[in-house]
């Protein structure tokens, strides 16, 4: 009996209870390896990541809320350069086997052509207009036809169909299949099927089985990137990953100045995008509340900093939790971020350098944008929860100010939903492929080849188009702007779970309580009439909250509602709905 009171000996002493685990840095969290695996699976997602952090290189990065954009970008460009390599010896192969085929093989390059702007033609939208969908589905279809048609030529030619031998098996192919004139289908592949010799055909069908080793060789080296480098085991060893090793003047300056902004608490904005790489803005709402002395209480200097610091304290109890929850709680709320930030317009900046970053400037933005009220230099308490693995976001920005005996407060919410399920699914299609049968293999890259052509000249195509803007767009010496695009949010899913919805929802209604409370103390403190403060805040249609009591004072919510001040009791509160 003794032995079974052993280890609950430690509470009782000195010894202070097991601490959390340290958070994961950005560098090593579940939603920087996905987005790191997404610039593999997606090429459209990867050139965007390309030139809003390589190619514009004049613009700010945006806050990057946990994650690391520049290992991001490191992988985008190595995915980008093996892209390129592979294409070009797709092409290369192309271009050699139609000679080699005697031409035969040029008849597959219009309609490779045609399978790879089919998905062009589509967009990338999840439901596309009809005549986008109409016209990606009479190109693809007109693709498969033709391709249908040359392969048959190919093969009908490999087969002796096209030769005037009157022996052996070739000749009783042709006579056997070219005596009903009615054929169409037949006559045309005879017709092409003399324009070659049997060994060329033959020739032209090697050329194809080494495009589709090349098409399989790809497949399996991205398998191998996410079964090595970015599989969840060795992802978190940053040094040792081959894109952060990656030679190049550009990429390590724009590294450089992607980690020294994007978890920097002095955003540079730009005027039309604010809030940048938060996610969707949430239920946005001001609050307007008229000053009344409370007469039976002596009033004391009110002040945005002295109300920001009730809040605080209030914020951070969101920490702790319940006394009979023990040490083992891991609530995603024990780990909730605050901190100040200033947010500045990037307009008037000659360089991207000239930011004021540092400690002691920033200090300095902070101490006058906290309670000057600007309209551009603009000072926010920053609440933030990261929760499932860094991958639903919950970020509240507050505001306070007090100007003519009255109260502003401002509260923007903005979720930034989970990553695509495409990139989250990484991992499972490189299982997949890893472990598929030789056949499966074979029967995948099989279906490739035809629009390898097509595919390998888009891409190319692309890649000489970035070049261009790269050269001739002077983006090094432009002005600086700010972030017109955050890579997070490219790889948001429209929603999250039904799970992640109600965490979210729990966390914005934690914190909004909190900041409700945390401005009724600081009125009452300072001597200022306040009744019932925000005792629970409910969403309501059209942006506006609802306010369960208050006493003897002026609110205005939404964006359509009004002020209204009760006396004598409480009554009704109006507003709009």
């Amino acid at each position: 009996m003794s032995t079974a009171h052993v280890p609950q000996q430690p509470q009782h002493t000195g010894a202070a209870p097991p601490s959390d685990p340290p958070p994961t840095p950005p560098h090593a969290s579940e939603a920087s390896r996905l987005l790191c695996a997404g610039v593999y699976l997606d090429s459209g997602y990867r050139d965007q990541v390309i030139e809003q952090l390589y190619l514009h290189e004049q613009r700010v990065v945006a806050p990057s809320l946990g994650f690391d954009a520049a290992r991001v970008l490191a992988h985008a460009l190595r995915a980008r350069r093996q892209e390129l390599l592979w294409a070009a010896a797709v092409l290369g192969l192309w271009v050699v086997g139609v000679p080699l085929s005697g031409g035969l093989l040029a008849f597959l390059l219009w309609p490779s052509l045609l399978l790879a702007v089919a998905p062009l033609l589509r967009g990338r939208a999840a439901q596309p207009p009809w005549y986008r969908w109409l016209a990606a589905f009479l190109t693809r279809w007109s693709g498969r036809v033709l391709t249908a048609l040359a392969l048959l030529t190919l093969a009908t030619v490999a087969l002796g169909g096209g030769t005037d031998d009157d022996s052996g098996y070739g000749s009783g192919y042709g006579s056997s299949y070219g005596s009903d004139g009615d054929d169409v289908l037949e006559s045309l592949t005879d017709s092409f099927a003399t324009l070659a010799e049997p060994w060329q055909a033959w020739f032209g069908i090697g050329v194809l089985v080494c495009v589709g080793l090349c098409v399989a060789a790809r497949r399996s080296q991205f398998a191998r990137v996410l079964a090595a480098e970015l599989s969840p085991r060795r992802f978190p060893d940053a040094a040792g990953d081959p894109a952060e090793q990656a030679e190049g003047q550009r990429l390590r300056r724009l590294t450089h100045r992607i980690r020294l902004e994007q978890h920097t608490p002095l955003v540079m904005y730009h005027e039309a995008r604010p809030f940048c790489g938060a996610g969707e803005a949430y239920d946005t709402w001001v609050l307007a509340v008229e000053l009344r002395p409370d007469e039976e209480k002596k009033q004391q200097p009110l002040g945005n900093r002295a109300i920001l610091d009730r809040i605080r304290p209030l914020l951070e109890q969101l920490r702790v939790p319940a006394e009979h929850a023990g040490p083992g709680v891991r609530d995603r709320l024990r780990r909730l971020e605050i901190d100040e930030c200033v947010f500045l317009p990037v307009e008037g900046l000659l360089t991207r350098d000239q930011a004021p970053y540092g400690p002691a400037e920033f200090e300095q933005h902070r101490g006058r944008a906290v309670e000057e009220g600007g309209e551009k230099r603009r000072h926010f308490l920053r609440i933030r929860v990261g929760g499932w693995e860094e991958e639903l976001v919950v970020t509240v920005f507050v505001r306070v100010h007090t100007q003519g005996r009255m109260l502003m407060l401002e509260i923007a919410p903005h979720v930034l939903t989970p990553v695509r399920a495409d990139f989250k699914d990484a991992d499972r299609t490189s299982h997949r492929f890893r472990n598929d049968s030789p056949f499966g293999r074979i029967a995948g890259a099989a279906v490739l080849v035809p629009g390898s052509a097509g595919r390998s000249l888009v891409t190319l195509g692309r890649g000489a188009v970035y070049v261009w803007r790269l050269l001739t767009g002077g983006h090094a010496h432009a002005l600086p702007d700010g972030p017109a695009l955050s890579v997070r949010e490219l790889a948001s899913a429209p929603a999250g779970s039904t799970f992640q919805e109600m965490d979210a929802a729990r966390y914005l209604r934690s914190v909004q309580d909190r900041i409700g409370r945390g401005v009724r103390l600081a009125l009452a403190d300072a001597g200022y009439e306040t009744g019932e403060f925000v005792q629970k805040i409910v969403n309501i249609s059209n942006g506006a909250v609802h306010i369960g009591r208050a006493d003897n004072s002026s609110f205005a919510f939404g964006d359509h509602a009004r002020a209204e001040t009760t006396i004598g009791g409480p009554q009704p509160q109006k507003g709009s709905d």
